[in-house]
């Protein structure tokens, strides 16, 4: 465990250049102390590491040490950079191994090839986990193929300004606008551009709900400190908490239980006790509305029971009825 932990050490100072035992013991998920007794090993051991004291200080290796990793060219490695994000990979628990191994390629990398992909990876960020973070993807997404997906990448990469037209509906239909593309993101496959607005502030706009874009010649200069992963996770749970809830409890299999976590429009399913019944559960559920509650739970037909509030089971009922008079109707 430590000799792979001193190795890591090695390959992290190589890739970034210089860090700080903070930093390394947050990296490494050890403490700051553990992490000095590790710099003491490896110079001992003839690794050339040093640190430097003050506001930029941090340890780093001596200049011209590398590992002897050659022959992936920049692309091949931006593109290993880019799929390392995909949610999948951390269902499978491979996350971890991924991460250890892209360490290894930036280290032995050489400068031009580590910062292309750092670049694609500040410009390009893949959300594949599902709108809840408890709960598995939505079965049926479909996949976006917005065409004007190309003119935003140019942009994104050329630091562009895009005048564009969009179909907002804050401001009652099309507007029309001028941003500036600081980024991509793909969530569920659906494509979104982040970009400065008139006023400076970053914004998300839905690729597919544009309706024009045209590339400006003029370039700007992205803000140094915009991290486009952060901003994403920081929009997202903002968003989240604007949603409106709708606290319900339900009996439910409990084999749909992780199907209805990943519904869009449940926020959190909590099982509360477990059923008499054999292989059923109750659970405290947050809907958005009571009527996207009632479309959800009459979708899993007898696989669930509202049990309240009293105004849901009873709309469940009405529709129910609704229903049965529809089609005994239509039997006769």
């Amino acid at each position: 465990m430590r000799a792979g932990r001193l190795v890591s050490i090695v390959l992290l100072l190589q890739a970034e250049g210089r860090l700080t035992s903070k930093q390394l013991a947050e990296r490494l998920e050890v403490t700051e102390r553990t992490i000095l007794r590790d710099m003491d090993e490896l110079s001992a051991s003839g690794i050339p590491v040093y640190s430097e004291r003050g506001a930029q200080g941090g340890w780093q290796l001596t200049e011209g040490y590398r590992t002897g990793l050659t022959g992936l060219h920049a692309d091949e490695l931006a593109a290993l950079l880019v799929s390392s994000q995909d949610h999948p990979l951390r269902e499978l628990g491979r996350q971890e191994a991924l991460d250890a191994a892209l360490m290894k390629l930036l280290a032995g990398a050489n400068e031009s090839a580590r910062e292309s992909a750092k670049a694609v990876r500040r410009k390009l960020h893949i959300d594949g986990a599902s709108w809840h973070s408890s709960g598995a993807g939505r079965a049926g997404d479909g996949r976006e193929q917005p065409p004007l997906l190309p003119i935003l990448q140019e942009a994104v990469w050329e630091e562009r300004a895009v005048r564009m037209c969009y179909d907002s509906d804050k401001e009652g239909g099309r507007a029309a606008r001028i941003i500036r593309p600081l980024g991509l993101v793909v969530k569920r496959n659906v494509w979104y551009v982040v970009a400065l607005n008139e006023e400076g502030e970053p914004r998300t706009f839905r690729i597919s709900r544009m309706l024009d874009a045209e590339a400006l010649p003029a370039r700007f200069e992205p803000p140094g400190d915009f991290e486009l992963a952060a901003y994403w996770e920081s929009s997202l749970s903002d968003f989240k908490k604007r949603l409106p809830r709708y606290p319900a409890r339900v009996r439910v299999q409990t084999a749909l239980l992780r199907r209805l976590e990943g519904e869009r429009y449940v926020s959190s399913v909590s099982v509360a006790a477990q059923s008499e019944r054999e292989g059923w559960a109750e659970a405290e559920v947050l809907f958005e509305t009571m009527e996207s509650a009632c479309g959800i739970l009459l979708r899993y037909g007898s696989g669930i029971e509202a049990l309240g509030p009293p105004e849901l089971r009873g709309l469940i009922e009405d529709e129910i009825e609704a229903m049965r008079v529809l089609y005994w109707k239509g039997a006769e």
